[in-house]
């Protein structure tokens, strides 16, 4: 399944250049979907709306992908409108699965990014793929909705959901907590300011998911699955901050900041990754005391 074309939407996002280099290493030919022109941009890059069903069909036409992973969509919870959520994660998606059958495309393998807050606050750990869905946020709710969609094209496409749990890594854009963590201790900084300080979340390394939406992206023996990608431990806000102490030699005080604290927070997010480990043979993981001392430092 391999030199074939990939298009990713996304590509230069933070999760899109790890699934580049992933992808690339397999033998594949990437193409990247972007939503405004960069400079990181070349010639196998292409720019369209997913809001315009226009654009994304101009999209496909033009790059004829073999396969696709979609990554694009708005990823931060704390996004202001939510209503683009939906235009976006839901709405875009559409266009996209409707761009692919009718020119075609997509054949060898669509994986579709969802995310595990579709579990909201779940009162069972770990957080297996059957657990009920309970969404607490619209960006929950709009991941949920493009699932249900998706579904729509289970019949034409050979379509995977992942629903990846929280994942970090350099590059990461420092309005999410790790990286904004992280940048605290590298500038040693003698006070940080956050939220919410009793949730947990289940953290991965970037490079791991990378390397899982490289696995999945394979339409004969996936399609039609709903899968975790997780790492089956779930790490506490505190913890993040004291191994970060440990690694730098440094102390930092926390301040409880309002503005930061979401009412909808969802608490305790834990995956269980056996349904990932029996489609996904042979993983290996960085464990997430590595995964921050790259991050602090690169």
């Amino acid at each position: 399944m391999s030199n074939g074309r990939v298009l990713i939407t996304g590509r230069h996002g933070f999760t899109g250049r790890y699934v580049a280099t992933a992808l690339a290493s397999a033998g594949w030919q990437i193409w990247g979907g972007c939503s405004n022109p960069t400079e990181q941009m070349d010639s196998f890059d292409r720019v369209a709306d997913l809001t315009d069903a226009t654009s994304v069909a101009r999209l496909v036409d033009e790059v004829r992908p073999d396969a696709v992973v979609h990554l694009a969509g708005i990823a931060f919870v704390g996004h202001g409108s939510p209503n683009d959520f939906y235009r976006v994660n839901l709405l875009g998606t559409r266009n996209l699965l409707d761009a692919l059958v009718r020119n075609g495309c997509g054949k060898d393998g669509v994986v579709l990014a969802s995310s595990a807050n579709v579990y909201g606050n779940a009162r069972v750990s770990p957080i297996s793929e059957n657990t009920a869905s309970a969404p607490a946020n619209d960006y929950a709710v709009s991941k949920l909705a493009m699932e249900q969609m998706a579904r729509l094209f289970f019949n034409q496409l050979p379509i995977v959901i992942a629903r990846p749990f929280n994942y970090t890594g350099v590059g990461q854009d420092p309005k999410f907590l790790v990286p904004k963590v992280v940048s605290h201790f590298r500038e040693r900084a003698p006070l940080i300011e956050l939220g919410n300080l009793d949730v947990a979340r289940d953290f991965s390394d970037v490079r791991d998911v990378a390397t899982v939406y490289a696995a999945l992206l394979d339409g004969r023996k996936v399609s039609g699955e709903t899968v975790n990608i997780c790492s089956g431990r779930a790490i506490a806000l505190g913890e993040v901050v004291d191994m970060c102490s440990s690694i730098t030699g440094h102390t930092i005080e926390i301040a409880v900041n309002p503005a930061f604290v979401r009412a909808d927070e969802i608490k305790t997010l834990n995956g269980d990754p056996s349904h990932l480990e029996k489609l996904v043979g042979g993983l290996t993981r960085h464990q997430f005391e590595k995964t921050l001392t790259w991050m602090l430092e690169s």
